[in-house]
């Protein structure tokens, strides 16, 4: 897919459905490297292999400076630097989950 010069890598959402870490993981790297938020969902995969991605993707946003948040069961969203996530139904007062808690919950 190609963009114009003037579109911000943000302007698309990438949906990726993984089936394994070992043929997909490099794709994901790509996209997110890019610039691109990415919602991955993870539930065509083996559970050995979920946990494996899930380690991967932590160190991907935690090396380009982005985030990562559990959405639904074995949903995730990817977001680059400069691009807040922000959940209306969570009270920012409240007391949130440690990062790997929310991540493997």
């Amino acid at each position: 897919m190609s963009r114009s010069r003037h579109e911000p890598s943000y302007s698309v959402i990438h949906t990726m459905r993984p089936r394994r870490y070992a043929t997909d993981a490099s794709g994901i790297a790509e996209t997110f490297a890019d610039g691109s938020p990415i919602i991955v969902d993870l539930s065509m995969m083996q559970e050995a292999d979920v946990r494996r991605l899930i380690d991967f993707m932590s160190g991907l946003v935690k090396g380009l400076d982005g985030t990562i948040r559990r959405v639904a069961v074995k949903v995730f969203m990817l977001t680059p630097a400069g691009i807040e996530q922000f959940d209306d139904e969570l009270d920012q007062n409240s007391l949130q989950p440690s990062h790997d808690e929310e991540l493997l919950a």
